[in-house]
């Protein structure tokens, strides 16, 4: 990997993107992955490449969400995979949830490669042996896990199409998505849009939910009524304006 100074600007952002790229030399990120995350990064400038108040009032909601469920499941594409396989694992012990690979360009060989990557971080990832279709969805993305996403009732998705996520509503599950962009179909459709670069998210969501696990049901529940997902994303592109 290229060697970044770390008294650059945009140290971190960097460092992202050439994970991004030696991901693809590996066959787990797809090229299209690279086109997907540079988009990303176009509206993490935007907003100032930090986590805002309306991020953090979605995550706490996303915790919430996760801790009410009865089978959470997070799904996972090739470029989260290289992001942050440490923090999957341990938002995955945390809620004590099941991970499952689902992918647009999807090959046999590729799901195999993601998920031996993620048993190397203690991952005990599915998607290997989907079987089952969603409805309505005429992508790859469709085939999943009968005991994964197919039989979850809370997704949590990253980086995702907004075709399954609509797909998923249908089938009457909660939908959680990690967004930087307020304004796509996902954001619009899911229940929660955390708009935010999931490298930043997921450490927080993680903290969010071992401060929740103390508080009872009521309290959850409580949580989500409060929680108004159209607010959010109008926040989240007034903050875009405002740098604009």
């Amino acid at each position: 990997m290229h060697k970044i100074p770390e008294t650059h600007p945009r140290y971190k952002s960097l460092k992202e993107r050439h994970k991004i790229e030696e991901g693809y030399k590996k066959g787990i990120t797809h090229i299209q992955g690279l086109i997907a995350h540079g988009r990303g990064e176009a509206f993490d400038y935007l907003i100032k490449e930090k986590t805002h108040r309306f991020a953090k009032k979605a995550i706490k909601a996303s915790a919430a969400l996760l801790l009410i469920a009865k089978r959470p499941i997070i799904s996972v594409n090739g470029n989260s995979a290289v992001l942050c396989p440490n923090e999957i694992k341990e938002l995955s012990k945390e809620l004590n949830c099941k991970v499952e690979v689902n992918l647009f360009y999807r090959t046999r060989e590729r799901v195999e490669r993601i998920v031996n990557y993620l048993n190397k971080f203690g991952i005990n990832a599915l998607g290997k042996k989907a079987k089952k279709k969603i409805k309505g969805l005429n992508s790859k993305r469709a085939i999943v896990e009968e005991d994964g996403i197919y039989n979850a009732d809370v997704v949590l998705v990253m980086l995702e199409d907004g075709d399954r996520t609509e797909a998923l509503k249908k089938m009457h599950k909660k939908v959680i998505a990690i967004d930087l962009n307020p304004l796509s179909r996902t954001s619009k459709k899911a229940n929660i849009t955390i708009v935010d670069n999931i490298t930043r998210a997921l450490p927080l969501l993680v903290e969010e939910i071992k401060k929740l696990k103390k508080f009872k049901k009521n309290k959850l529940i409580k949580i989500l009524k409060n929680y108004k997902n159209k607010e959010i994303l109008e926040e989240a592109e007034r903050e875009i304006r405002k740098s604009l």
